[in-house]
């Protein structure tokens, strides 16, 4: 096992571009699988995706509304079925935990064909993993990301934050969805 190991690290790597039909989307995609050796839990995922949107502070709303741990707006947790007043948003960890979880669970639902197809894969230069894609969706929700694979399009918050940067910043990572 070691030997194969070895010998596809070992191998040159070719990249195979192309493009969606009526899309400015590349793609690069490897011939030999890829392993990423630098896989951490589901927990050090929310610490750093907490960290990037408040600081890891629950009670925290930002100048557009959005609240606590993971910035989230009124829209996106009435849509996961969570009715509740900010007050008792930011006064409720576990509530905040439960809506994360839930919000990775419908984005992963929505783009599993995606993960699917490019996981892996490098598209317009961003090497595509499930937790990068989910972290993108957590910033600008599922459909933007549709259009980025579809389009190339990369949308940006109120902040100037590129999606494209979350895939990054938080590809990698092993998630328990």
């Amino acid at each position: 096992m070691n030997l194969i190991k070895t010998l596809l690290v070992s191998l040159p790597l070719y990249f195979l571009s192309s493009s969606l039909s009526s899309s400015s989307t590349t793609i690069e995609e490897y011939h030999f699988p890829i392993e990423n050796t630098n896989h951490v839990d589901h927990e050090k995922f929310l610490m750093a995706l907490g960290n990037m949107e408040s600081g890891n502070r629950y009670k925290v709303v930002n100048k557009w509304g959005y609240m606590g741990r993971y910035q989230f707006g009124k829209a996106t947790l009435e849509g996961l079925g969570i009715e509740v007043s900010r007050k008792d948003f930011i006064s409720n960890p576990e509530l905040q935990e439960e809506a994360m979880q839930k919000l990775l669970q419908h984005n992963k639902e929505k783009l599993q064909t995606y993960i699917t197809l490019y996981e892996g894969r490098k598209v317009n230069g961003i090497l595509i993993t499930e937790s990068g894609v989910l972290a993108a969706a957590h910033l600008a929700g599922f459909p933007n990301v549709k259009r980025f694979f579809k389009y190339g399009n990369d949308f940006k918050d109120g902040n100037g934050t590129k999606m494209t940067s979350y895939m990054k910043k938080f590809g990698g990572y092993k998630l328990n969805i």
